[in-house]
């Protein structure tokens, strides 16, 4: 809301109810299970469960990147040394949110600390999951493996079992299938759920089997995420263009050209660049998204094999190291790129009302390292690469990627450490030039490849 003067923005505290129909269809205020009528969470977003473990999942951040590691200030003035980004959905957003509040609480943020940025995107533009309801490509792609896994299971021992534990449950005329109504990836989200939030949610005992829930978690684990392993076009639409920005975050955070997500989120009111501070460079990213998106992560990288369906306030780490003796490579800020930038981001609106269908490549010059294939890099554009390792962790544990274990594409003594050319050259195969352009392209193309594209080399 405005002020009186129309010159500024204030807000607004209020208190939220839901209301919903009653036995007569009169309207009827929703209640939680002991009588709660505030603050309800809605379809979406975050539970009290879901909001304590987000907050602690910021806590053990802090505890790793600022009390042990010391890589973070205890203290900030402003947020502009973070890049925050989060998906349309409101859990998502509330998720960094209460990771945010868990790693910088009140005693972790000066007296005058400015609202931090959080970066979002129209659900057309989202790449933060995959995003099968505006990419016709991904979802042929996406329908059809899960098609295939439904063929493999339906008429399985497995699913037998499954279907005479729980079909005593199932509408009318259902019996337990992948593709039944309710899918068994939503029944699988449902037992999830309802383990996450204690006895008052528990749905009857047969649902908790251990034999049937480890064979829901293998089929959904299959059905949702072996495309990833299997085609490169699938990492592509899925997740590619997702881990292209990522890794063309942390090849600007080398060159130090403020292409680390510095120029989205710095900068005074309109007028994105420099931080509010005078920061130069993102330290620290954090983005709120979804169970799907961090199993297409790990899964386009080789690195998902054998793991279980990520559980609630799962997280991927992607951690960017300089080896001691690499001088940091840092030619100063310059506020031209900035501009440059700018004046693409107003002609690139243009472009987008039309799903990028005019858009021209940028000439070698005008494109930055980060964005371009290392094959295409001279040698002195590799050269900025050399020092710089990338560790990736799924819920605090190391991963290996198979296409790091070369020598020479690893640190010496630690292959859970790749050289960032080695994993820049893995992310760079799967990462499209054009997504709107690819999502529209190969619809009369069959789903799956005729040859070997495993993931993670």
């Amino acid at each position: 809301m405005t002020k009186d003067d129309s010159g500024s923005w204030d807000k607004l505290e209020w208190r939220r109810r839901l209301e919903t129909f009653g036995q007569d269809d009169s309207p009827v205020l929703a209640i939680g299970p002991t009588g709660q009528l505030d603050a309800i969470c809605n379809l979406g977003e975050l539970t009290d469960q879901g909001r304590a473990s987000t907050l602690s999942l910021g806590k053990r951040l802090r505890h790793l990147y600022v009390d042990q590691l010391g890589f973070m200030p205890a203290v900030l003035t402003n947020a502009d040394i973070m890049y925050l980004r989060a998906t349309p959905m409101p859990r998502a957003l509330e998720s960094v949110q209460q990771s945010f509040w868990g790693m910088y609480p009140l005693t972790g943020r000066t007296a005058a600390f400015p609202a931090p940025t959080i970066v979002t995107r129209t659900p057309s533009d989202e790449t933060l999951y995959p995003n099968d309801g505006n990419c016709r490509r991904f979802s042929q792609l996406s329908n059809a493996f899960a098609q295939r896994t439904a063929d493999r299971w339906n008429k399985s021992d497995e699913l037998a079992y499954l279907d005479n534990l729980l079909s005593k449950w199932m509408p009318p005329g259902q019996h337990v299938a992948v593709d039944s109504h309710p899918r068994l990836s939503g029944i699988m989200d449902t037992i999830n759920s309802t383990l996450a939030h204690g006895p008052a949610t528990r749905l009857p005992s047969e649902f908790y089997d251990p034999k049937g829930r480890e064979i829901i978690d293998r089929i959904g684990v299959e059905e949702w995420f072996s495309g990833y392993n299997e085609s490169r076009e699938y990492r592509s639409l899925g997740i590619g263009a997702l881990m292209g920005d990522l890794v063309s975050r942390m090849v600007g955070s080398v060159e130090g050209n403020g292409n680390d997500g510095l120029i989205e989120v710095g900068g005074e009111d309109e007028k994105p660049g420099k931080g509010r501070g005078g920061e130069t460079s993102i330290k620290f990213a954090m983005s709120g998204c979804h169970d799907t998106t961090l199993a297409a992560i790990m899964s386009s990288l080789g690195a998902f094999k054998g793991e279980k369906w990520p559980p609630y306030t799962s997280h991927v780490a992607l951690e960017l190291f300089r080896a001691k003796e690499t001088p940091a490579y840092r030619p100063g800020y310059v506020p031209e790129a900035n501009e440059r930038r700018r004046e693409a981001q107003q002609k690139g609106l243009f472009d987008s009302l039309f799903g990028g269908l005019f858009r021209s490549e940028k000439p070698k010059e005008d494109q930055a390292v980060g964005r371009r294939p290392l094959v295409d890099l001279d040698k002195d554009e590799k050269a900025k690469l050399d020092g710089y390792y990338v560790r990736v962790r799924f819920n605090d544990r190391p991963k290996v990627i198979e296409g790091c274990k070369a020598a020479g594409k690893h640190l010496d003594g630690d292959e859970s450490f790749c050289t960032l050319a080695a994993f820049k050259e893995i992310v760079d195969k799967y990462t499209p030039s054009n997504w709107r352009r690819a999502c529209g392209a190969n619809l009369d193309q069959p789903a799956f490849p005729t040859t070997d594209e495993h993931s993670g080399v």
